[in-house]
């Protein structure tokens, strides 16, 4: 008995960690940010011009001009918050070891539930969590000299990014789907307010148009859940367990089935707002290009996965009762609709920032076609893809926003010669070096584990049947189309010499390790899954793969 009892106790601490401490971290920076007294910010003078332009480009995305290096004095508690992300690496690694060749812990009479998903994921969202709030001292040093932030804006950010790791934990941890509903929800209301971060008007309007946008989707998705819930009562399962996540895969084939079809279409088209894809992506360029570059790439490299994540688990509900045809014709017609919007404004597309948002957009389309073959080829190379795609796209928005600090621009067309404006010290790239390296990884190139997932995804679903071939085939056209947009405009801003007025930047030291570390990872999981090899297989049978 007191074996069981520590044991239970030791799996609600490693369920309830990666949620409970990035709250507690973000309750005391929001605490030591409302005591602290609001400083002036001070504009540098040779650089007021520059701040105070009224006119031009949008306001938030001018930096400030090249000229003399400031003196960065890091924020005190900047370097604090890698204790959440190496929180939420060692829970899941830990809980990986324990589920890592199927079945679960549960822990708060199965309020939350950790199974080999729970542990991929988690592993994610630290994994993209460590290489952001790694980045981020340099880059808010570099935003507080340049007069962008003061010390207690500095403070509510960090209390914000806690706040949206603990909400996307709990959405990851949850059994309950209620309470997924609500960590999704929660995880819009923090972001919206670091999405206008610097509250210049371009990003006010982003962030309006993020909270309209994503909150119809949201409404959308909680209409759905109503609806499995109401199922859920009419056959015959309790209360208290209606919205249970493993009892509704264990009684599906019980729920009607023209509630659960209308409720499982609500709830695609509710979370995919929150995961980029079609019809309610629009929110996406605009939050992405205007958020803080580590916001950015927590948004871009974490959160559409695990909204999309919330689609795996509502798939094999509905799998088990309406059969697989449903969720596949959704899901392939909603993939299909993003990718061929993707890589439409991906040629079009004149803005760095933005081009990396769009390329998400295609990213998260892929996955959902992976998701719509089902097979457990499909589902083990979605669930690498998503771990691929938010190392990658973490690396590349952190990068962008050095490059945005160095140039004063996100013009592609007014940033030229990167790779010999911005040299590496001694053995760490520069971040237009770390930028070029996260485009080729998010081209899928080997030996970056993007090129394994593709050619995962692609090989599952020539082998599925003629009608997914020629949808498999109709894929990979438009993803060619989108690879020769990102290389030629990523080509533009990295080779070729550099303006005359450009000049060499200081030490990069400590805003390349995350980058390095980033791109490290995602090289490794190309060449060899190694250890995670069996958690990853465990995890596409819990979402289907069998």
């Amino acid at each position: 008995m007191p074996h069981l009892a520590a044991g239970a106790t030791s799996s609600a601490l490693l369920l309830a960690a990666p949620a409970v401490v990035p709250l507690v971290a973000a309750g005391m920076y929001a605490l030591i940010g409302l005591r602290a007294s609001p400083p002036v910010a001070v504009v540098p003078p040779a650089r007021r011009a520059v701040a105070a332009l009224p006119a031009g480009e949008a306001p938030v995305l001018v930096a400030e001009a090249p000229g003399p290096e400031p003196v960065v004095v890091r924020h005190p508690g900047a370097w604090a918050t890698l204790v959440s992300p190496a929180v939420i690496l060692v829970c899941g690694g830990l809980l990986a070891a324990a589920v890592r060749y199927g079945g679960a812990l549960s822990a708060y009479s199965g309020l939350l539930r950790a199974d080999a998903l729970t542990a991929w994921m988690l592993l994610v969202v630290g994994a993209v969590a460590l290489i952001s709030c790694g980045f981020a001292p340099a880059y808010m040093a570099g935003e507080q000299a340049a007069g962008r932030a003061t010390d207690q804006s500095l403070w509510h950010y960090h209390a914000l990014v806690q706040a949206f790791l603990a909400a996307m934990c709990l959405a990851v941890v949850t059994a309950n789907l209620g309470v997924l509903w609500v960590a999704v929800e929660a995880t819009t209301i923090v972001t919206a307010f670091l999405v206008g971060h610097r509250r210049t008007r371009t990003s006010v309007e982003a962030a309006w148009k993020y909270v309209v946008i994503c909150s119809a989707g949201i409404a959308l998705a909680f209409l759905g859940t109503v609806l499995i819930y109401y199922a859920a009562r009419q056959a015959g399962i309790a209360e208290a367990w209606a919205l249970d996540w493993p009892t509704l895969v264990a009684r599906a084939d019980r729920l009607d089935p023209a509630v659960t079809r209308l409720g499982i279409t609500l709830i695609v088209l509710g979370f995919g707002a929150k995961a980029g894809l079609v019809p309610l992506h629009a929110w996406l360029p605009d939050a992405h290009s205007q958020a803080p570059a580590p916001v950015s790439a927590l948004m871009s490299g974490v959160l559409l996965s695990v909204a999309f994540a919330a689609i795996l688990r509502y798939r094999v509900i509905a799998n088990a009762a309406l059969g697989v045809d449903f969720t596949r014709v959704l899901l392939t017609g909603i993939a299909l609709l993003t990718l061929a919007l993707a890589a439409g404004l991906l040629l079009a597309q004149r803005d760095y920032k933005r081009m990396l948002a769009y390329s998400s957009m295609e990213h998260m389309s892929l996955i959902a076609l992976g998701t719509a073959i089902g097979s457990p080829l499909a589902l083990s190379a979605v669930l690498l893809h998503i771990a691929g795609h938010g190392l990658a796209k973490s690396v590349a928005f952190c990068a962008s926003g050095r490059i945005l600090q160095l140039t004063g621009t996100v013009r592609i067309g007014r940033v030229r010669g990167l790779l010999t404006r911005a040299p590496a010290p001694a053995g760490a790239p520069a971040p237009a070096g770390a930028f070029g390296l996260a485009v080729v990884a998010l081209l899928a190139f080997p030996p970056f584990s993007l090129f394994a997932s593709e050619l995962g995804i692609a090989r599952a679903g020539f082998a599925a049947g003629t009608g997914l071939g020629w949808v498999t085939a109709a894929a990979l056209l438009l993803v060619l189309i989108a690879f020769a947009a990102l290389a030629a405009r990523t080509a533009r801003m990295l080779l070729g010499p550099a303006p005359a007025e450009a000049r060499p930047t200081g030490s990069e030291t400590t805003t390349v390790w995350p980058l390095a570390l980033g791109l490290a990872a995602c090289a490794a999981l190309g060449m060899a899954t190694g250890p995670l090899t069996d958690l990853l297989h465990a995890a596409a049978q819990a979402i289907g793969g069998h």
